[in-house]
């Protein structure tokens, strides 16, 4: 099926048992059994659930992985993935990913003996110099969180796979309508599937998809062990919102790319941060299939951007993104205050950069509402 169908029919399509073309809201805790440690497929919605495994499947097949996860947050499913690792391993990021992630790494999991150092995965040598004897994975955004920082997946899962190192790749402002990370090389795949996945601001979830048996067993054990599950209600939700992905992501692209031509033309703007600007964007062409909705760019002073943001009608002041409405946020002080300011301000991310996650409305609305000047 191509993508526009297999989002609408993918996974566990409706009800078998009573021709529903939804598929129902499993409330339920546990499950009877017709004797002991003999049951349906399932004993207890931690370990199992018809929803939530509907939703896991639909984002396997979307991905094109081997097994799907759900958990109740994006972060706790980077979390969980991280548990896949022990104390001694290292670990290659990306030096400009999302905060909360950076958080997690630099603060709890360093804490557990978990190693990590941080490069800029533009470029792929620095990986490679990056390994150690210890090393046992790399983990990157492309387009990174949030200076829009392209990475080749192909060219770093070459590297990956010849040091015998896991990839993981955090899709999470591309979704896999834009970008197939695992068709490229990807080990496992990460969504917080609050943003574009469910797309209407009215879920936190968050989604891995991995690509191999062995690190479904593991990765599964992690899940039910831990417990950090996403219920049925916010499964269903989220499927809800996924099967609009391709209509809604296509706008969301066509403005993103309008807003940044027009603000790259602002005086007031000192850079614009969107991968359909870049100069490298030709040789991406193949991995993406368009540019996203999500772009940043740097203002000239702490003044003009303080008038940009008492001049919003429409676009809302709040973290997260990826809704089908425009959010605006400063990562300095919101999404990234938790990495130093001397490592933020080394790759760029400083107190005048804002993020802004373009939404579907009238694009001419939006740039009225970002004219600080008019």
């Amino acid at each position: 099926m191509e993508f526009n169908t297999l989002v609408i029919h993918g996974g566990i399509d409706g009800d078998k048992n009573t021709g529903s073309v939804t598929v129902p809201i499993y409330q339920t805790s546990t499950y009877r059994q017709d004797a002991v440690g003999k049951h349906k497929g399932y004993e207890y919605s931690r370990t199992g659930n018809p929803t939530r495994e509907a939703l896991e499947k639909l984002i396997s097949d979307l991905e094109g992985g081997y097994a799907g996860f759900a958990f109740g947050s994006g972060m706790a499913a980077t979390s969980s993935v991280l548990m896949l690792f022990k104390n001694g391993d290292h670990i290659i990021l990306g030096d400009d990913v999302y905060g909360g992630t950076y958080r997690v790494i630099d603060k709890v999991f360093s804490q557990l003996g978990i190693q990590y150092t941080s490069v800029d995965t533009t470029n792929p040598i620095n990986i490679e110099k990056a390994i150690q004897s210890n090393t046992k994975a790399i983990f990157m955004e492309t387009p990174s969180n949030p200076l829009m920082k392209l990475s080749d997946i192909a060219a770093i899962s070459d590297i990956a796979k010849a040091h015998k190192l896991l990839l993981i790749v955090d899709n999470t402002f591309m979704s896999p309508y834009l970008q197939r990370p695992m068709e490229l090389g990807a080990d496992i795949v990460l969504h917080s599937a609050t943003k574009y996945l469910s797309g209407h601001s009215d879920v936190v979830a968050g989604l891995a998809v991995v690509n191999s048996k062995e690190l479904a067993n593991s990765l599964h054990f992690i899940q039910n062990a831990v417990g950090a599950i996403l219920g049925p209600q916010d499964s269903w939700v989220l499927m809800k919102g996924m099967r609009t992905l391709p209509l809604r992501m296509d706008r969301h692209c066509e403005n993103a790319l309008k807003i940044s031509k027009w603000l790259s033309k602002q005086t007031w703007v000192n850079k614009v941060y969107y991968p359909g600007l870049s100069s490298e964007v030709e040789n991406y062409k193949s991995q993406m299939k368009n540019f996203g909705g999500m772009l940043s760019f740097e203002v000239s002073d702490e003044n003009t951007l303080a008038k940009l943001m008492s001049n919003l009608k429409i676009i809302t002041l709040a973290e997260s993104l990826g809704g089908i409405e425009s959010l605006i946020s400063v990562p300095a002080k919101m999404t990234h205050a938790s990495i130093p300011v001397e490592k933020r301000n080394a790759i760029g991310i400083t107190d005048t950069l804002v993020r802004l996650s373009v939404g579907v409305e009238d694009v001419q609305d939006i740039i009225n509402d970002l004219n600080p000047f008019k």
